[in-house]
């Protein structure tokens, strides 16, 4: 499963990708739009229902405009999340959806809990910078080549690049028990970010709890490599461990800090500060 995730700071920005990923069929239920702002759901949810037909599961309720689900964030309160597969996408199990939902909160009803996980603190941090997110979501690469294409055009995201000689490739090293994950080139949909789901991945399976991605040699990341850093953080949290970011590149630790990333990631300067930050003691390599 593929994931992409554009990033926005404007409401007509996501407007225009929501559009354009519904003029290229994506399929509905692959897509998730996520605000804190009732304002901007309503509008939202009026322009782009009106657009997409389905799109918004039928709800009713929320003001003049439509959710398909009011969600409770832990630790941020209501937030709004627009699409017929909103509550598969984000693993909300009980939550009510579609025209109940929207019943509901036309009533007063309280909202749904959002479970209190990883990805959760993920929305919460990037909610609470003011931005909104669109989330898409699919098994066919196909599709999320022409998702990630759409979000990384309108959404917050690096320049385009030449396509880099250079292959994506990864190795690991063990340093005072922690797994050094070296990554070189581009984290971009296909090889680049199958290999880092790969390696991490497998890195899991076999016990590895603190890992470190070194990102030094990383100059290039689009929407469908952010969905795949965010997956292998929420991966290795759940497995009861750590992923932490090391010696960003500046192109990289410049769209971190647009996205409001950096406020999810643990990033370190450097190997010796990200040994460190496990309690370790830096020494020589095992």
């Amino acid at each position: 499963m593929d994931t992409a995730i554009g990033v926005f700071d404007s409401r007509e920005r996501a407007e225009e990708a929501l559009k354009e990923l519904f003029g290229h069929n994506i399929p509905q239920e692959s897509i998730v739009f996520l605000t804190l702002s009732e304002t901007e759901a309503v509008n939202l949810a009026k322009d782009v229902g009106a657009y997409a037909g389905g799109f918004l599961g039928g709800a009713a309720g929320l003001s003049a405009g439509v959710a398909a689900a009011m969600l409770l964030i832990p630790g941020l309160g209501p937030a709004f999340a627009l699409g017929i597969g909103a509550t598969a996408l984000l693993g909300l199990a009980g939550a009510r959806g579609g025209s109940a939902m929207g019943k509901a909160i036309s009533k007063g009803e309280a909202p749904e809990p959002m479970p209190d996980n990883e990805d959760a603190a993920l929305f919460r941090k990037v909610l609470t910078a003011g931005h909104s997110l669109i989330i898409v979501r699919t098994p066919w690469r196909e599709v999320a080549g022409m998702a990630s294409t759409i979000l990384d055009r309108r959404g917050i995201s690096m320049p385009k690049q030449p396509i880099s000689p250079t292959r994506t490739r990864a190795s690991h090293r063990e340093v005072n028990g922690i797994t050094m994950v070296d990554v070189t080139g581009r984290i971009t949909l296909g090889e680049g970010n199958m290999i880092l789901r790969e390696i991490i991945g497998d890195l899991v399976s076999n016990g590895r709890r603190k890992i470190v991605l070194n990102l030094a040699e990383v100059d290039f990341i689009d929407s469908a490599g952010m969905g795949e850093l965010v997956k292998s953080y929420t991966s290795v949290r759940k497995q009861g461990g750590q992923l932490k970011l090391m010696g960003l590149h500046e192109k990289v630790e410049n769209l971190l800090k647009l996205t409001s990333l950096t406020q999810v990631f643990d990033i370190q300067k450097d190997e010796a500060s990200a040994i460190r930050s496990f309690g370790a003691t830096a020494t020589a390599q095992t």
